[in-house]
């Protein structure tokens, strides 16, 4: 694709500069392509009334059209032109989750292009709860489409940098709000279905939504593979997270791990490979050989998910050949934590 010139704004996060803001908000009024943070993951972002704005986020990402995009509002009104109907669940979600890291799927209204849909009859939405993030969406006047700020099959990006690397020269603006706070994608919930079905797992856990939806569902395909699986949500089909090495996640009872992945790294450094361990705050210590980092603290599984993405691309600078991840228990947010290890794995899990 033709190179284009990338302006890098720094905002405040706290506090965004408005000008700062509107000029993002008018490149994406043109048809342009801002990447900017929210509170999962960096966005990159076009009109979502635009079709062919829309088209550049494709193009930029490398990204298969049959993979459907999400919808970023700012205001709860903002989704009435979106869709056929608001059903009462919805509304219970939206007052207790929104903002925040929750996309609900709903029948898609004419008003919503195809291939934001990728064909399908629902869209998906959500209102992010970040300070610019929601002002750049009220300011643009449209809903944003906006899937993760990173070419297809990498790492989402949680920092700016992680941006710049990777679509520099691609997009117009990117808008660094510094990192971001929950560091995994958003929960995507399929409303248009009886019972519900979480079609991705995310910040908002199975256990979280049962409190407002007790049927509440956790579609197959989280837990197994479909290679022949039509998406409904971003996420579903094709191998995401994915770093340049071979990835391996073992799971099992923690002792079992350790022991499994300290022998496996042994094997693999006597070949001659340069072996990547994420290990946690409560094993990073016990591990003699490999490339070791700490992904986060298994008492805290929240400090896990911040740190995923992050840890899985320092392994890619560190030019690893093979990586050896722990796995955690999947449950609340550790359900989300396996998913993305599973994708960015290519499905490679070993029971200990």
């Amino acid at each position: 694709m033709e190179r284009i010139h990338t302006k890098i704004v720094k905002v405040n996060e706290n506090n965004p500069e408005k000008e700062l803001i509107e000029e993002g908000a008018k490149l994406i009024k043109d048809g342009k392509l801002v990447a900017f943070p929210t509170e999962t993951v960096y966005g990159l972002g076009a009109n979502g009334l635009d079709e062919e704005a829309v088209k550049k986020i494709f193009i930029a990402k490398n990204r298969p059209q049959d993979n459907p995009l999400i919808l970023h509002i700012s205001s709860v009104e903002q989704i009435k032109p979106l869709v056929e109907e608001i059903p009462k669940e919805a509304k219970l979600l939206m007052d207790r989750f929104w903002p925040g890291p929750l996309t609900l799927l709903f029948k898609r209204s004419s008003l919503v292009p195809s291939i934001i849909t990728a064909g399908l009859d629902t869209v998906a939405i959500r209102m992010p709860d970040h300070p610019i993030a929601l002002e750049l969406i009220s300011s643009s006047g449209v809903p944003i489409a906006a899937p993760s700020a990173n070419t297809s099959g990498k790492p989402s990006p949680t920092s700016a940098k992680h941006v710049i690397e990777d679509l520099y020269g691609r997009i117009h603006m990117v808008i660094d709000g510094g990192k971001t706070g929950v560091g995994l994608e958003s929960t995507v919930l399929d409303l248009s279905c009886k019972p519900p079905m979480i079609l991705r797992p995310g910040g908002i856990s199975l256990e979280d939504l049962k409190e407002i939806i007790p049927d509440v569902k956790l579609d197959l395909t989280i837990l197994k593979e479909d290679k022949n699986l039509t998406p409904k949500s971003p996420g579903q089909k094709y191998r995401h997270y994915a770093p340049i090495a071979d990835m391996f996640v073992f799971v099992g009872e923690l002792e079992g791990i350790v022991k499994v992945i300290k022998e496996k790294a042994g094997e693999l450094i006597k070949e001659g490979k340069t072996v990547g361990i994420m290990a946690t705050e409560e094993t990073k210590n016990r591990y003699e050989e490999g490339v070791v980092i700490s992904v986060g603290s298994r008492k805290d599984m929240a400090t896990i998910g911040h740190n995923l993405f992050n840890t899985i691309r320092l392994f890619d600078e560190k030019k690893v050949d093979v990586i050896l991840a722990e796995g955690v228990e999947a449950h609340h947010i550790g359900t989300a934590i396996m998913n993305r290890l599973k994708k960015a794995s290519g499905g490679k899990i070993i029971k200990v």
